[in-house]
């Protein structure tokens, strides 16, 4: 499981003066459930990922995966997630093929285990046409099917997905969906954030809109319903961060 409590992330920038990236924010995720984190473009929804994914020191609180904190036992907890960003790069000379048992390699995962791993995420991303050309020839959906089987090669139990579609096209997009509930039967725990409503409102269990680094509500569809009075999860969202719906 995810848990996070209190977790802050301040800077200063020379024009601004200090800037909350991520103020005090509080969620649980559980195994075998998909928590969406949604929010505008700056809201704090990546900083807090990357925090989660030791990718970022917080400035305070904690977070803790599988009971590992991220700040002091980061290797622990990079053994059990996988993450996928949109802006993370890939080895442009590899395969996704190689890539897959490079990254596979580094997480330990035994050689056969990773062979079976492998030839598994090719067959379910659909890369068998080109799962061995050279990925800087490959086309921007491509590329991120290869990412998703680099973050999911070590089957990780917790996965999160920062913007995972945002580059695909809706019949692969509807590969990445059909994975990820797949995920979520086996039990895994996800965090999911996206820009497309619909596609959140149609994955996740709960959902938290986040905007200025503050969690600004945090329930499932019929809570988020019951509390602002707006039925599509895109009014839910402009009503919580204040903003009209024409």
């Amino acid at each position: 499981m995810i848990e996070v409590d209190n977790l802050s992330r301040h800077f200063t920038d020379k024009k601004r003066g200090l800037v909350k990236a991520v103020d005090e924010v509080s969620f649980r995720v559980e195994p075998g459930e998909i928590f969406g984190l949604l929010g505008p473009n700056g809201a704090g929804k990546s900083t807090t990922l990357r925090i989660i994914g030791t990718l970022l020191e917080p400035t305070s609180g904690v977070a803790r995966v599988n009971g590992a904190d991220v700040r002091k036992e980061p290797e622990r907890v990079r053994g059990q997630i996988g993450f996928l960003s949109g802006d993370m790069a890939l080895y442009s000379r590899m395969t996704p093929r190689e890539l897959m048992f490079f990254y596979g390699r580094l997480c330990d995962v035994p050689e056969g285990e990773l062979k079976k791993r492998s030839e598994e995420m090719i067959g379910t991303l659909g890369m068998q046409e080109f799962c061995d050309t050279r990925i800087d020839r490959l086309s921007s959906g491509m590329k991120q099917k290869a990412a998703i089987g680099r973050a999911l090669i070590h089957d990780p139990p917790v996965l999160i997905f920062d913007e995972p579609t945002a580059t695909l096209d809706v019949p692969t997009s509807r590969i990445v969906e059909a994975f990820v509930l797949e995920a979520k039967r086996q039990g895994k725990c996800i965090v999911y954030s996206t820009h497309i409503m619909e596609e959140a409102e149609y994955l996740c269990d709960r959902i938290a809109v986040i905007n200025e680094g503050r969690i600004r509500m945090t329930g499932t569809m019929e809570e988020l319903r019951a509390a602002t009075g707006k039925q599509r999860l895109r009014e839910i969202f402009l009503d919580l961060l204040d903003w009209k719906v024409a």
